[in-house]
């Protein structure tokens, strides 16, 4: 039986007598000469580490500064990981995920003209872990606080993005709704394991009419069911702004970096504390 093996440029480390880096670059020969690393590509040699402005760039190609590792004392605990610091003199793309949780992310990439939500602490690069799900229609339902509303008939425009429900007088719009919130909805018969379902991001509200406008279209979403049928509101506020952290066993961190300069990481660490349910 034969194995192919995909081509891997890897590094030795003398110090943790073992291999932990990895390179996007593949030359076709590497040697080491007068100090300096040489490699060959297309017929073409290069020096590495000669350019001191243009760092990351390989035969021309750009590629970011990328390093994974793992929060993982106590494993048996539940936590939530709350924040996350970075001991560096540059800001760096955060994203966490958990055996529980997958949509842990800081953004620190203003390079690729992102937000960046870290700021300086005692020469530390400190940031609260955000939920990175724009639509959590199709995301981590059971971990999200959903509040109910109420059973409502009277609809126009559904499966379309002007989609408007109309609350019956007996049911008082909830004050914490606002634009940009997610709607969910379960259909009659109520047996109390109905799977809620997208139903799209709420709009508009307004009070005095009592009525919801929500994009009923979209990735996550389902066309309501027709005016005149039964369906069971609820709502969950915008993920990103009500962000909690991130629970979960453990928690894989990835950092990335696209400075095109020198950039130092010395350590990384998490504020973390323990789950009670």
């Amino acid at each position: 039986m034969s194995v192919t093996f995909s081509a891997q440029t890897v590094t030795y480390s003398e110090s943790v007598t073992g291999w932990p880096s990895f390179y996007t670059f593949i030359p076709e020969k590497i040697v080491g000469m007068n100090g300096f690393l040489y490699t060959f590509k297309n017929g073409r040699l290069y020096r590495h580490n000669s350019n001191v402005s243009n760092r990351n760039t390989y035969y021309g190609v750009f590629g970011p500064s990328i390093m994974k590792s793992v929060f993982n004392e106590a494993p048996l605990e539940n936590k939530v990981f709350k924040t996350i610091g970075i001991q560096s003199d540059d800001a760096w793309s955060v994203t966490m995920t958990s055996d529980i949780q997958t949509t842990g992310f800081i953004s620190g990439n203003t390079n690729a003209g992102q937000d960046n939500f870290f700021v300086q602490k005692e020469g530390e690069w400190f940031a609260f872990l955000r939920n990175n799900e724009a639509n959590p229609l199709s995301g981590d339902f059971p971990l999200r606080s959903v509040q109910g509303i109420g059973v409502q008939r009277i609809r126009t425009g559904v499966g379309t993005n002007n989609c408007v429900l109309t609350f019956p007088t007996d049911i008082a719009l909830d004050s914490m709704i606002n634009q940009g919130d997610f709607l969910y909805y379960a259909v009659a018969p109520f047996t109390g394991t109905n799977t809620p379902i997208g139903g799209g991001e709420i709009l508009q509200v307004d009070f005095g009419n009592n009525f919801i406008q929500i994009n009923n279209t979209g990735g996550g979403t389902t066309a309501l069911p027709a005016s005149g049928i039964e369906a069971y509101i609820m709502y969950i506020k915008n993920p990103i702004a009500e962000s909690h952290g991130i629970l979960g066993h453990y928690a894989e961190f990835v950092l990335t970096n696209e400075n095109t300069s020198s950039v130092e990481l010395f350590a990384v660490d998490s504020d973390v504390m323990k789950s009670f349910p």
